[in-house]
């Protein structure tokens, strides 16, 4: 689904990302984890198609499909979602408005008409449901005096409402509490399926009991150092980042 060859990256002639390969298969959940600094977020922004990064050697396919030349928008309309680190707070536009337009575009981007007003309530239904998120929440201007813990979980119910195929998931734990990080994890476990596929960007280990990744990365200064299984984040929690860079070094 996901296929990143040789990527080098950054900002302002600041180069970030130093080389990175990596391939995510229709079904997986890969863990990116790294200390400050690393990358970890750049390489997000730049699949997505964050305009300010400058991509200067290397590739990115979706689903076969060169996406470097694609806006942000054409790869959303793909099917490419980012959680973002720190969401926007957007006056005057509720959850509801807000998700209704980002849906109907997608479609429109399709050659789709407008979801019926039927369907799209029964589905913001099903989806608030889910998440635990209280229909008045809905009403709410985006992200305007949300918690930490709301925000995210808005995130994770605009994920929900649009079904992407790729879902880049970038320190979604960050602020949250035990109980709104579970509903959260709940939230996104519930939305795995064989068809679409999950990159979770972390710090820490304790999301990943709640996710349960297939695959873990560790990014250090731009690059991509050891890759493993579920494993490799316990022992992370345990040895620290120093050890990965230790090894490497050698």
């Amino acid at each position: 689904m996901l296929e990143i060859k040789n990527l080098n990256a950054g900002i302002e002639d600041k180069e970030i990302l130093r080389g990175i390969d990596l391939k995510v298969n229709a079904g997986e959940v890969h863990a990116i984890m790294g200390p400050n600094g690393s990358g970890k977020s750049t390489l997000s922004s730049v699949i997505a198609g964050k305009e300010e990064y400058e991509v200067s050697a290397g590739d990115i396919l979706f689903e076969g499909e060169s996406i470097l030349e694609m806006d942000a928008d054409e790869r959303a309309h793909k099917g490419v979602f980012l959680s973002f680190q720190y969401p926007v707070e957007i006056p005057g536009v509720s959850v509801t408005n807000f998700i209704k337009t980002a849906i109907n575009q997608t479609r429109k981007a399709k050659g789709l008409e407008d979801m019926p007003a039927s369907e799209m309530l029964k589905k913001i239904r099903e989806k608030s449901e889910l998440l635990e998120i209280d229909r008045k929440f809905l009403s709410r201007s985006l992200n305007e005096g949300f918690s930490g813990g709301e925000k995210k979980r808005n995130e994770i119910f605009q994920m929900a409402m649009l079904e992407p195929k790729l879902a880049i998931l970038d320190e979604t734990d960050s602020g949250l509490d035990i109980d709104a990080l579970r509903i959260v994890s709940n939230g996104v476990n519930r939305l795995r399926s064989k068809d679409n596929a999950v990159v979770v960007i972390t710090h820490y280990q304790r999301l990943l009991e709640y996710i349960v990744p297939d695959f873990v990365h560790v990014l250090v200064n731009g690059k991509i150092v050891k890759s493993g299984g579920k494993e490799l984040a316990l022992e992370l929690e345990e040895k620290g980042y120093d050890w990965v860079k230790a090894e490497t070094a050698v």
